[in-house]
């Protein structure tokens, strides 16, 4: 029997698509396909390359705005106190900290088995944590790591009542 030529893949950006991989060793068609899966179709990704400069920037400019709004909205529900740090890392900040913090919420409480005094706990460590540069350096971490990380957290990214720290 034959190793087969067409590969129906379901792409990233939601299209279906038949391909002919005949072209390919028969040997790396199977990878090739998975390849494919985690990018957008060819139609998807041609359209993505001819949108201007000035409309990447208006969509991630919109898409920051929404990102701002609902951290704020999730700092004032939730009581954070503001972090500290110059204004540009801070807007950052308190993106990443939002997302951390909401992705640990849904590993550990929702998925997880944490129970409510526990995440309580966890909130409270957060709350401490004020510098705008340590939520930066972990905005690649995983929810269900926050535990930890905030356990390593040093005296430096909490504030301090002296004034000559």
């Amino acid at each position: 029997m034959a190793v087969r030529t067409h590969w129906t893949v379901d792409h990233t950006c939601g299209h279906q698509v038949e391909h002919d991989l005949s072209y390919r060793p028969a040997d790396r068609r199977a990878g090739f396909s998975r390849w494919l899966q985690a990018r957008d179709c060819a139609d998807c990704w041609k359209a993505a390359r001819q949108s201007s400069p000035a409309e990447k920037e208006e969509w991630l400019s919109a898409r920051r705005a929404e990102e701002k709004t609902a951290a704020s909205e999730w700092e004032r529900r939730y009581e954070m106190p503001p972090l500290e740090g110059p204004e540009k890392a801070i807007e950052w900040a308190v993106r990443c900290r939002h997302q951390l913090v909401t992705a640990a919420y849904t590993e550990l409480v929702v998925e997880g088995d944490l129970d409510d005094a526990d995440w309580s706990t966890i909130e409270e460590q957060v709350r401490t944590i004020t510098r705008a540069g340590w939520w930066i350096d972990q905005r690649g971490a995983e929810g269900s790591d926050l535990p930890e990380l905030l356990d390593a957290s040093t005296e430096a990214d909490r504030p301090t009542e002296n004034p000559f720290v």
